[in-house]
This record gives C-alpha cells, sequence and structure tokens, in this order.
C-alpha cells in the first residue's frame, strides 16, 4: 500500500512539474518570437497592440512583399500576410526592405526602401498607406520620395520620428552616411530645416546603416547598426544628444553576437512596454550554424537603462522576454 501510494504522489508531482513547466514556457516570447527569415524589424504599438513590421529575408530578386505580426502581449504573434507587396509599388522590381510605419490621424503611413538604388537608377525611399495597420498598404506618389542619393547616403533604412514639439522626422542611409530630413505634416513630402536646407548629414563615428531614434527623459538617444549585415560582426552602437541634429558622439555598443545564442545581431527597433522603465529591443539575428546571409530571425530581449542615462548592453537569449500587456497609446 505505502508503495502505491509513494508511486501515486510521485506520479501527480512529476505531472504537476510538466504542467508548471508548460505554464512557464508560454508565459516567455522564446527567441526567434515568430518562425521564417525576416530581418531588420521595426517594432511599433498601436491601438493596444505591439506590432512588428520586418524584411522578408530572402535574395534581392524575390524581395517583393512584407508580412506583419501584431500581438497583445509579446508572446502570442498573429501573422498579417502580404500587407505590402509589389502589385502596390508600380517602380519596385528588387529588394523591398526595411519598413518604418507610423499613424497619423487615423491613417498608417508605411515607408520601405526599394531596389537597392545606385547613381542613375530608379528606387530608394517610398512611402504607403493604409486605414489599417495591417494593410493592404498602397504606395502614395506612384514615385520615390527619395530617389536620389545626397551627401553619400544611399536612400535606405529609413526611420520615422515623432518629436515632443510635433514635428516629424526621417533618419535614413546606408553606405556608411545617415541624413535627417523634415517630413511635412502630410508625411509624403518633404519640409526643410531652420538653415534652409532639406538633407543635413549626422553621421556618427561608426555608422553603416539602420539608423533609429528614441526620445527618453528630453535626451535623443541616436542608434545604428556597425559591421556586414550579412557577417557576425554585425552589431548595434549609439550616442545620446541634447536635439535631434546632434552632434552624436559614439558612447559604444549595446547589441552584438554571443557565439552561444546567436551571430549578426543587430537592424533594431526599440518597443515602449507598458511600465515607465520598460523597454524592448527587437532585433534580428543569425541563428547558430547558419551560413546563408539571408538567415536572419526576428527577436525580442529586455533592454535596460542605467541611472546615469546609458544603456545597458543588451544580453541576447533563447528565452525572450515575458508576457506583458501593451500600452494603450500610440507610438
Amino acid at each position: 500500500m505505502n508503495k502505491i501510494r509513494h508511486s501515486t504522489i510521485l506520479l501527480a508531482v512529476l505531472m504537476l512539474a510538466a504542467c508548471s513547466g508548460r505554464d512557464d514556457k508560454s508565459l516567455m516570447s522564446g527567441n526567434p518570437v515568430f518562425e521564417g527569415r525576416y530581418a531588420d524589424p521595426e517594432g511599433a504599438t498601436f491601438d493596444g497592440q505591439y506590432w512588428i513590421y520586418p524584411t522578408s529575408s530572402l535574395p534581392f530578386r524575390e524581395q517583393l512583399y512584407m508580412d506583419a505580426f501584431s500581438s497583445p502581449d509579446l508572446v502570442h504573434w498573429t501573422k498579417h500576410e502580404n500587407v505590402l507587396t509589389s502589385e502596390n509599388i508600380s517602380w519596385l522590381w528588387q529588394a523591398l526592405w526595411a519598413p518604418s510605419v507610423v499613424e497619423k490621424d487615423g491613417k498608417y503611413y508605411f515607408y520601405f526602401g526599394a531596389n537597392d538604388v545606385h547613381e542613375g537608377e530608379i528606387g530608394g525611399i517610398g512611402v504607403a498607406v493604409s486605414d489599417s495597420p495591417a494593410g493592404p498598404f498602397k504606395d502614395v506618389l506612384g514615385k520615390p520620395l527619395i530617389g536620389e542619393i545626397h551627401n553619400g547616403a544611399q536612400p535606405i533604412d529609413q526611420f520615422v520620428f515623432h518629436d515632443d514639439d510635433g514635428k516629424w522626422y526621417m533618419y535614413y542611409g546606408g553606405w556608411r552616411h545617415c541624413n535627417v530630413v523634415r517630413l511635412n505634416d502630410d508625411l509624403t513630402s518633404l519640409g526643410t530645416h531652420e538653415d534652409g536646407s532639406t538633407y543635413k548629414e549626422i553621421t556618427p563615428e561608426g555608422y553603416v546603416e539602420g539608423p533609429y531614434m528614441l526620445k527618453k527623459d528630453g535626451k535623443y538617444y541616436f542608434m545604428w547598426s556597425e559591421g556586414g549585415w550579412t557577417q557576425d560582426n554585425y552589431c548595434v552602437a549609439y550616442a545620446i544628444a541634447d536635439n535631434p541634429f546632434g552632434p552624436f558622439r559614439r558612447i559604444g555598443k549595446i547589441l552584438q553576437a554571443d557565439p552561444e545564442v546567436g551571430t549578426g545581431a543587430g537592424h533594431h527597433s526599440v518597443l515602449k512596454g507598458r511600465g515607465k522603465d520598460e523597454w524592448y529591443i527587437v532585433y534580428h539575428r543569425h541563428p547558430l550554424g547558419a551560413t546563408d546571409g539571408n538567415d536572419r530571425v526576428v527577436c525580442v530581449d529586455r533592454m535596460y537603462f542605467e541611472p546615469d542615462g546609458t544603456i545597458r548592453p543588451v544580453r541576447i537569449t533563447f528565452e525572450g522576454v515575458a508576457k506583458t500587456r501593451s500600452p494603450k497609446k500610440r507610438r
């Protein structure tokens, strides 16, 4: 009888442990946060949902569509297929990449790079619009918003930033140069800076591509990617300034490879959680053992600020982040 009772208790303990394990797992996102080859993830919060808009990580000639993913808690994700495709962009023929999506007055503006443009070619940064964050998005202009090379910056990797004073800025640029432009209130045309210029170069030391701007406690945190996007040395560095134009003096790296977790960690964005100091970094990385530069997956990990305002280097993980509610306020 004692043996039977002991066996019953042991079985109950094992079942409880197994159930607890399943519950614990369901409370963490895991990395990557969703399946598939994706890169250059743009994180945003719309109507109480987290959203991630990534590049479909394919050879350029096949990179002709974008999917999106939404989540109420960073753990459970819903896939929205083909939110933007070549069917809705008349001048696109390859390399649809690096989205940036914002909302204004009930409209959603989707900025994209197209065609891997070089001098004299058609391509660059375009803008599409939808009534829903899930699309479908349609090209507004029928041509690039920025289609030429200024200050040596290839027109790719755009990030749109809405400052507290209501002004809209776009940071963009590949080939180790970064520009900032003003967007007019229609979000589909360019304005000018106070000095009358349109394209202002703000390139910090070490910059390669993938600019991102975050404002916190009155400070402007400018971030960017360094290294080669197909290489293990891809990483993210940052600077802090008192205004959106800098100068941005490099402080150091905040995201990089971990040979036991993943390599080529870069081209990121940031999500604000509901808590006062709740921040998440959204990025892509190569899985361990990857041999193809396009083998990239989207991951989310916690990002912390130190008491002095600097950013603590991020620890990339397999576990990802804990289940959390999204803020009600839109980004």
